[in-house]
Formats: structure tokens, C-alpha cells, sequence
């Protein structure tokens, strides 16, 4: 048995194993391994959206109540901004007269001649006011000439009774004397009955003269009592004629009101004639349209149909759980493999990944959405390839925020043990500018 030459090469016990070697050569390239760099990461799930407004997806809504009259546009056409897509008309009763915005016109012409008119009458009252005024003067001027007149007559009058009564006193004196000296004799009846004549002549003439000045007083007085009539009478002309001028105020500045609240008319009426035509509001895709035929009703602020504008600007909204927030930070770069293009990611090596993009972190809300995470807006990489023109809004992308570099024996025993990746901070300018 041992001499055949088959047995040896059977059982090969005179072979030497290489199983130690391999498994010393295998141990020591594990070893080495354990101390190769491993960069940690935050893995988040995302979509594709748009860090500008105006570039995501819109509702375009009818901005009045109508009815559809004609399509432009059909749904999945690209349109420009100021492309004309739908005509509406009205079906409200007050805005159906065709000439409706020409007829308020109207109205507002009709209220500025009235005032104007107003005005016309403002400044006619004004000239009988002042008319008024010159004629209150002048009688009033020409009583007190009278009353002047009178008042010198008094004085006249007053002189004249002064000395009829020296007179009076005169003849009553020699009367009384002429009556002694009758008595005694001494002169006859005939010279007394021609002093008391006298006397009696000089009385009369002191009662008419008493009775003149009470009428020159009656006349002065009347003159008096003219003046404040006159007066009165003027007054209430003026205050007459003034309230028909503030009565014209007050009809301009209500009509200056109603011209304003009509013009304000004219113009919504203007401003809704051209909501007729609902235009693009940018560049675009038409989808979802919600209407369609012709004479469907709208109701005010309904959606019509949605446009996706023209995208220049890409980003993905990344949520990120709340125990990885703090690891966040604004300039964190961003390894994203977007849905439908193929990729090669090595987690812990991402130079070494193939299909992968790079992003940038811009922002991160700081209120945790419905979903429980935190969502947080990344841009393009400058400084790594573009992007896929082929992007879409809405569209998926699983993101990785790398962290820090550790070797590979570390992450193991981090994940072991269940710990979190390592809080550090990505030096950038805007971060040295916030510690500033």
C-alpha cells in the first residue's frame, strides 16, 4: 500500500498548510483596516423642490366668480408667462351691462357738475352776503344821520323851552305884582287883564313847546327802535344767505365723497373687466387641470389647474430626526442619490461612492413638522458636479450628512454600543462670522 504512488498525492500528508499564514496575513489587513478613516454620517430620506417660491408648483384659481367661455392652453402644455389660458364671463346680475364701467363714469361726471354747481352757489351767496353787509351799513349810516339830526333838534328845542320858562317866571312875577298893586289901586284892571294875558300867552307857548320836545323824544326814539329793526332784519338775511352757503359745503363734500366712492368704482369695475383673461403668471407646464368644458360656474378663489414653473434652482427639503439635529449645522455638505439614477455608495467612504451628488446645507427649521422631523433645505455643491437636468419636483433623494472622520475600529464600537456619531462643528465662514 505504501508503494503506490497514488496515496501521497490522495492524502497528502507530507503537504504543508498555508492556513496559518493566511489566517495571521488575514488578521493583520483587519487590523489595519480597524485604523483606516471612516467618515460618520447622518442618513435622511428627502425630495426634490426648489429653494425659490416661485419656481415650485402653483394653483392658479379663478380670482372672481364666472363661468368658463373658452380654453386656450391643454393640459400638459408648456405655456410663457402672459400666455393667455382661460376666458370667464360674469354671472353676477350687477356686473352683466356691458357698459357698466361707462355708465359709472357717467354717474361721477353728473356729481362733479353738481358740484361745481355748488360751488357756483357758494359764490353767488358769498356777493348777496357782501350785498347785505354794504346795505345793513348804509341804512343803519343813514338813521344815525336822522337820529344826529334829532339829537340837535332836542338840544334846539331844549334851549327854546329854557328860555320860555325865564319867560314864564317873568310874566307870572310881574302878573303877581300887577295883581298887589290892583289891589292896592294903584293900577287898573285893563293893565292887569293885559299881564295876565301875557302870562297866559307865555304858558301856551311852554306847553307847545313841551309838547314839541316830547314828540322830537317820541321821533328819537322811533328812530331807535327803526335802527334795531333794521339791524334784526339784515342779520337774519345774512344768516339766511350763510346757511345756504354752508349748506353748499356741505352738499360739495358730500358729493366729493360719493365722486370718490364712485370712482373707486370705476375702477374695480375696470380691474375686473380684465380678470376676464386668466394669463400665465410664468413660464411653465400646465397640469391638473380641475375644470374642464365649457360653461362650468366658478366660485371665487376655485382652483383651475396647476402650473409647474420652469425650474433653475434645485434643492432637496431632507428631514432629519430629532436626535441628529444638533449635528446639523448651515454649510454641512450632503451626499444625495436621487431616485431612478444608479449609484454605488460606500457609506463610510463617500470619495469612493460612484452616482452620488453633492449639496450643501442652507437652512433647517427649527419646528418639528407633522412627520416628527426636523426639515432642513440643501442646495447644490458649487464645487462638486451638477446636478441631473433630468430632476423633477416631488421626486425622491436619499441624503447622508457627513460628519467626522473616525477609524473604522471606532464606528464599530459606536454602533455597538449604541451610540450617536460625534458632535462637531463644520467650519465656515458664516460659522466663524456667528461666533464672532
Amino acid at each position: 500500500m505504501q508503494d503506490l504512488k497514488s496515496f501521497p498525492t490522495i492524502y497528502r500528508y507530507n503537504y504543508k498548510s498555508k492556513v496559518r499564514f493566511w489566517f495571521w496575513g488575514i488578521l493583520l489587513f483587519l487590523g489595519l483596516l480597524m485604523f483606516l478613516p471612516w467618515t460618520q454620517n447622518i442618513k435622511a430620506e428627502g425630495k426634490i423642490t426648489t429653494p425659490s417660491q416661485d419656481q415650485r408648483p402653483q394653483e392658479i384659481n379663478s380670482p372672481i366668480p364666472g363661468k368658463i367661455v373658452k380654453w386656450y392652453v391643454n393640459e400638459g402644455d408648456f405655456v410663457k408667462k402672459g400666455d393667455t389660458i382661460l376666458k370667464i364671463s360674469e354671472v353676477k346680475e350687477e356686473y352683466l351691462d356691458p357698459n357698466l364701467v361707462n355708465r359709472t363714469q357717467q354717474q361721477v361726471d353728473a356729481k362733479k357738475g353738481a358740484i361745481n354747481y355748488y360751488q357756483g352757489k357758494i359764490s353767488t351767496s358769498g356777493s348777496q352776503i357782501s350785498a347785505l353787509n354794504e346795505g345793513r351799513a348804509l341804512k343803519i349810516s343813514q338813521i344815525d344821520n336822522k337820529i344826529n339830526q334829532l339829537e340837535n333838534k332836542l338840544k334846539a328845542e331844549k334851549a327854546e323851552l329854557s328860555a320860555i320858562k325865564n319867560e314864564l317866571e317873568l310874566a307870572e312875577d310881574q302878573y303877581n305884582r300887577q295883581q298887589k298893586m290892583f289891589a292896592e289901586g294903584l293900577v287898573s284892571q285893563t293893565q292887569l287883564q293885559e299881564r295876565n294875558l301875557k302870562y297866559q300867552n307865555v304858558l301856551s307857548k311852554k306847553i307847545m313847546m313841551d309838547n314839541k320836545l316830547a314828540q322830537t323824544n317820541q321821533e328819537f326814539t322811533n328812530l331807535r327802535l327803526e335802527q334795531n329793526s333794521v339791524s334784526q332784519d339784515y342779520s337774519e338775511k345774512i344768516s339766511k344767505a350763510q346757511g345756504d352757503q354752508y349748506e353748499s359745503y356741505t352738499q360739495i363734500e358730500s358729493g366729493k365723497g360719493e365722486v370718490a366712492k364712485l370712482e373707486n368704482k370705476v375702477s374695480n369695475y375696470t380691474i375686473r373687466n380684465g380678470l376676464y383673461i386668466i394669463t400665465a403668471p410664468q413660464d411653465g407646464q400646465i397640469v391638473q387641470a380641475k375644470k374642464s368644458g365649457i360653461g362650468e360656474i366658478l366660485k371665487e378663489g376655485e382652483q383651475l389647474m396647476v402650473i409647474v414653473p420652469t425650474i433653475k434652482d434645485y434643492a432637496v427639503e431632507m428631514y432629519i430626526d430629532p436626535l441628529d439635529l444638533p449635528l446639523i449645522e448651515v454649510g454641512q455638505k450632503v451626499r444625495f442619490v436621487f431616485d431612478g439614477f444608479p449609484a454605488l455608495v460606500f457609506s463610510g467612504w463617500p470619495d469612493g461612492s460612484y452616482g452620488t451628488f453633492g449639496g450643501t446645507i442652507i437652512a433647517y427649521e427649527n419646528t418639528i413638522s407633522p412627520n416628527g422631523k426636523f426639515r432642513t433645505l440643501v442646495v447644490p455643491d458649487k464645487e462638486d458636479q451638477k446636478w441631473p437636468n433630468q430632476l423633477r419636483i416631488g421626486g425622491g433623494a436619499s441624503g447622508i450628512a457627513l460628519l467626522k472622520n473616525v477609524p473604522i475600529w471606532y464606528e464599530i464600537w459606536r454602533n455597538i454600543n449604541g451610540f450617536p456619531p460625534d458632535y462637531y462643528k463644520t467650519y465656515t465662514k458664516e460659522t466663524a462670522i456667528k461666533e464672532k
